[in-house]
């Protein structure tokens, strides 16, 4: 994923920070709390052709998806609620955007252009939800899943970029995430699926040891 490092350093800093304010009465929930409103913000300035000032929002909102975290990591405050609250909020942070570009394009009266971007904003939609729920399904079956080249880190930034320049590019950013997307999933449906061939691999030769080891025992005087 191209943002990784760059998301591993916005981490390091923010935890820095998070250790320097950690006395204030903020919790990890209420920034969560707090950055899923900005992106609705956002995604109603998109929804009524506030283009630019939609993605410097949504820029802003997602600071906050980096700092809740880094704010229960530096006051040991991480428990299994916040986790859940904050993939929550992600899903309908995500949600939003894309139907305020929805209903962007709904008003643009673009013909054949409007119904195709209407379309890709769907797919979009769909494709994001999916290559979360792909990992979280695989991780609460005991597989790996953290392929993917499209992870939502990657679709936020290209999303703020999108919003920011507008016209074409926007169309484009648009176009792009709905075939990412679904392409990440994809990518990590295959991760899971060779995942689960090696460990049925892995069973029918230990079968196959026991039942050689159970012959060989019969053979025996």
């Amino acid at each position: 994923m191209f943002t990784t490092r760059f998301e591993a350093w916005v981490r390091r800093h923010a935890e820095r920070l998070m250790t320097a304010l950690g006395r204030l009465p903020v919790t990890p929930n209420q920034i969560t709390v707090v950055g899923t409103a900005f992106t609705f913000l956002a995604a109603v300035l998109a929804a009524f052709g506030q283009l630019r000032w939609a993605g410097v929002v949504l820029a802003f909102a997602g600071t906050f998806d980096i700092l809740d975290g880094a704010l229960a990591r530096s006051t040991h405050s991480s428990y299994p609620y916040g986790a859940f609250l904050d993939s929550t909020l992600d899903r309908y942070s995500e949600g939003a955007i894309y139907l305020g570009l929805a209903a962007y394009f709904a008003g643009t009266g673009g013909g054949a252009l409007q119904r195709w971007l209407i379309l890709a904003t769907v797919a979009a939609l769909a494709g994001s939800f999916l290559v979360s729920y792909v990992r979280a399904r695989a991780q609460s079956l005991g597989f790996t899943c953290e392929t993917g080249i499209f992870a939502r880190p990657e679709r936020v930034v290209v999303m703020v970029v999108g919003l920011i320049l507008g016209g074409w590019v926007l169309y484009a950013v648009v176009f792009l995430l709905a075939v990412l997307t679904n392409l990440t999933a994809l990518q990590r449906i295959r991760e899971v699926w060779l995942q689960g061939r090696a460990q049925r691999l892995e069973r029918q030769r230990e079968a196959a040891a026991r039942a050689t080891t159970t012959a060989s025992a019969q053979r025996l005087p």
